[in-house]
């Protein structure tokens, strides 16, 4: 059976894309962890060819460990590792706009959160992979994560702890293509949406620029689905909600 992961699955994307796999797969089994309860949006009754099983976790080395070590004991495929992780902001620290508001706790955890969390659970869940079988491994990127791109500065924790992520997917991939030839990693960046994270900086995003995480969802089930797109991506592809591909 295949089995699709959905990683910080209590964000608004992410309970988007959860409901965006159960309407568009046949069968399979699909996996939530957050650190919270999740309630599963449909009747298993009714889909009967979809399964679906929560884990609460603390995102710690043994935690996610555990998980990996129950759901290497069924017979699953694992075909979509989806790690929706992500920190902007939080109640004592907003977005650096200069130099001087460069807080050592806030950078700390926004690299805990935005990188190092993502490529824990990649290697934690790397028991799962199978080389017979093609898989997808994606994470949220974001634009401000390009160096190329950065023409603006600021956003210091956010912009270093994305470019982080980018490259240590880059090397990731390299290292799985070696292994598993059938795997292909993806960061990708959703555009401005509508989720508490935006949230206080919606107010000068253009007309039309504001997505849904329905949208969000349904944009990017699309493009990773698209196995011919895919193949003519890199691995790792760094690419937005329209599929455009972003300078590193």
């Amino acid at each position: 059976m295949q089995l699709y992961i959905v990683c910080g699955a209590s964000s608004e994307i992410a309970k988007a894309y959860f409901t965006a796999l159960k309407n568009h797969i046949r069968c399979g089994h699909i996996v939530t962890i957050s650190r919270g309860e999740f309630k599963a949006t449909f009747d298993e009754t009714v889909n009967n060819e979809i399964s679906h099983q929560h884990f609460k976790t603390d995102y710690t080395e043994q935690s996610l460990s555990g998980i990996a070590k129950e759901l290497a004991n069924g017979h699953f495929e694992l075909t979509q590792l989806m790690i929706f992780n992500g920190l902007l902001h939080d109640p004592e620290h907003v977005p650096e706009r200069k130099l001087e508001q460069i807080s050592e706790q806030h950078f700390i955890n926004s690299m805990q959160t935005n990188a190092l969390l993502p490529i824990r659970c990649v290697a934690l869940f790397l028991t799962l992979l199978k080389p017979q079988v093609a898989t997808v491994i994606c994470a949220l990127s974001a634009r401000v994560g390009s160096i190329s791109d950065n023409k603006l500065g600021g956003w210091f924790s956010y912009r270093a702890s994305k470019a982080a992520l980018n490259m240590l997917f880059k090397s990731a991939a390299i290292e799985l293509s070696r292994r598993y030839k059938k795997c292909h990693c993806v960061l990708f960046h959703p555009g401005t949406t509508d989720t508490p994270l935006s949230k206080p900086f919606q107010a000068n995003v253009p007309e039309g620029k504001l997505f849904t995480p329905e949208f969000v969802a349904e944009q990017l089930y699309s493009l990773i689905s698209d196995t011919d797109y895919l193949q003519q991506s890199p691995s790792p592809a760094y690419f937005d909600w329209q599929g455009k591909p972003i300078d590193w």
